[in-house]
């Protein structure tokens, strides 16, 4: 398989430096406005994605990189808000020890999502490249990966109408 070569931090235009740190601060934006539904944070990385991925292959696997990342914490953190819901709404709702073990937990990957994210938005700030384990992996294949010729050259079956 054959990759672009990477962009080094002085061939970056700044706009593109900003655009990729942009990808990791837009979490703490969405943060702000969604703090009860933590879906927010994923349709705010969905949405800065499809708009930014086609600038360039570094924006693009900035951008993917917060996305992927962005999944695992919605998900432990939307779990956390249906379980506190399901207790309040009960007329004997009492929080257990598990209850707070899972909402420790969930703080804590928050947390570290959080430093690590401050992390890679001023590496990207920096025209540099920073891998997130797993995530990483997957948005520099996504981003760099180079087609080979005849990959999606084909003619488009459906046409407009006019």
């Amino acid at each position: 398989m054959e990759y672009a070569p990477l962009p080094q931090p002085e061939e970056i235009p700044e706009r593109e430096k900003e655009d990729a740190m942009g990808a990791y601060l837009m979490m703490f934006a969405a943060v702000a406005v969604g703090l009860p539904l933590p879906v927010i944070n994923l349709i705010a990385a969905i949405i800065y994605y499809f708009i930014n991925r086609k600038k360039s292959r570094f924006v693009h696997f900035h951008s993917l990189q917060s996305l992927l990342s962005q999944i695992p914490t919605t998900l432990i953190n939307w779990a956390l808000v249906i379980w506190a819901a399901a207790i309040f709404f009960r007329e004997d709702w009492k929080l257990t020890p598990e209850f707070w073990g899972y909402a420790i937990f969930a703080g804590a990957c928050t947390l570290l999502y959080f430093i690590v994210s401050i992390i890679a938005a001023y590496k990207a700030r920096q025209g540099k490249m920073y891998y997130f384990l797993l995530f990483g992996k997957i948005a520099y294949e996504s981003a760099f990966k180079i087609h080979p010729p005849g990959v999606g050259d084909a003619s488009p079956v459906n046409r407009p109408p006019f």
